[in-house]
């Protein structure tokens, strides 16, 4: 046991120590900050905006057709045509097909599926409103009704939990969580996963290997190589938490404290917030804020990612280890021999798609069971509620199969380890590699 915590210290260490990893902790949560604020600012700024003169109008458009400054301005100019509306300033002209049903739309660039989008539903909406009125519905009638209806309905989903209690749910919120945690072990099980064979495959191209074997027993070397570099992921998961919630303390600090009187008034009032209140943008982030922490359990989701990341680190790093151990110096052998375990992987994202739209399927369900995928399509589910969607026994039963699973894998990974670390010119298929873990 002291060698391998001896191991488990060298790896650690080693890596946290590195100048890599420095800078990715401390400067990811700050990149993908400025990444969002920075793709949220272009959005907005290099959003297209149209100035359509509209030709040929049969006397009803021009009351009904409503511009957006933001997108689509129309301007009924009688002296456009298409030789002269670039000259006086429009981005495009649109004829009108008097009592036809060919619509028109002239303009020396291609106009986007935002603009063109919002120009046909005009259009749409201008005739509905024009056949109505043929039929006697005045348009101060239709304009109430339409003020009325944008937003008549407000869909709120109650839970009603087994023991009587109705809570909210958000599934949007919980969409978001799921995806979130999932591509996180996605990408971790691949990242770490290949830091461990690249770790054993670098130690046994140099030698060094066979002068710690002499030393320790394979599997120690293994099991520890494997734990330190789990705590390493686990230690940055741990700081880019700490420190996007520091970056979230640091944005209210900034901000005004009547804006923040706004907000508290506004939540206990249990009311939306005035358009024209100031730091729109800032209020947004507060109202996010306030309903990723009060939307979720967290007191369930947390422990479970942790767990989910560790035991789906581990399950995959035992055999990414075993394949570092057998492979050489062409790059080329690890390719052939990862497919294998790549794409339960990738199966697993698969399924954590589709079971985000229906968490309750039987392939979700039987997804977040088998240890190959559970962590990715488990963590997919959780959010959406524990035991409403995912029953106490589902999640154990989960979790006793992980860990089962981490069980074989690592004494599979062992067996594999002992004889492939001190084999040299030889490329061996997965055939050769499991009858070494099942050799005596």
């Amino acid at each position: 046991m002291s060698k391998i915590w001896i191991i488990i210290q060298r790896e650690y260490l080693t890596r946290v120590r590195n100048k890599t990893f420095l800078l990715s902790t401390f400067l990811l949560p700050l990149v993908m900050v400025l990444f969002i604020a920075g793709s949220t600012f272009f959005a907005i700024q290099s959003r297209e905006k149209q100035r359509i003169a509209v030709v040929n109008d049969p006397g009803y458009f021009k009351a009904n057709l409503k511009s957006d400054s933001n997108s689509v301005i129309f301007s009924f100019d009688a002296g456009v045509d298409s030789l002269n509306y670039a000259s006086k300033g429009y981005n495009g002209i649109l004829y009108l097909p008097g009592n036809g049903t060919e619509y028109k739309l002239i303009s020396s660039k291609q106009v986007g599926l935002e603009s063109k989008s919002y120009i046909r539903k005009q259009l749409n909406k201008t005739v509905e409103n024009h056949l109505l009125q043929e039929r006697g519905i005045q348009k101060t009638t239709l304009d109430s009704i339409s003020e009325a209806t944008d937003n008549a309905v407000e869909l709120t989903n109650v839970v009603l939990e087994k023991d009587g209690k109705a809570k909210q749910a958000n599934a949007g919120l919980a969409y978001g969580i799921g995806f979130g945690s999932g591509i996180l072990i996605y990408m971790t099980m691949f990242i770490f996963g290949a830091m461990v064979m690249r770790g054993v495959a670098e130690e046994k191209t140099n030698r060094i290997a066979e002068v710690i074997v002499s030393s320790c027993k394979p599997f120690e070397l293994m099991f520890g190589k494997i734990i330190g570099i789990a705590a390493v992921g686990l230690t940055q998961f741990l700081l880019w938490i700490g420190l996007i919630m520091l970056i979230f303390t640091a944005v209210q600090l900034f901000l005004p404290a009547e804006t923040l009187q706004q907000v508290q008034e506004a939540q206990q009032a249990q009311q939306n917030l005035p358009g024209e209140a100031n730091n729109t943008m800032a209020l947004k982030l507060l109202q996010a804020k306030t309903t990723i922490t009060e939307g979720a359990n967290w007191w369930v989701i947390i422990p479970s990612f942790l767990f989910y990341f560790l035991g789906g680190y581990l399950f995959y790093a035992s055999l990414f280890a075993a394949i570092g151990s057998v492979i050489n110096e062409d790059p080329q052998e690890a390719q052939s021999l990862m497919l294998p375990i790549t794409m339960p992987i990738i199966f697993g994202f698969i399924i954590l798609t589709s079971s985000l739209q229906n968490p309750n399927s039987p392939v979700a369900v039987w997804g977040s069971i088998i240890p190959f995928t559970s962590p990715i399509v488990m963590m997919g589910r959780i959010p959406f509620g524990v035991p409403d969607t995912v029953p106490y026994w589902q999640l154990a039963l989960s979790m006793l199969s992980l860990i089962g699973g981490f069980l074989f894998t690592t004494w599979f990974a062992g067996r594999v380890y002992r004889t492939g670390i001190l084999m040299y010119g030889k490329k061996p298929s997965w055939k050769e590699m499991i009858k070494w873990a099942f050799k005596s």
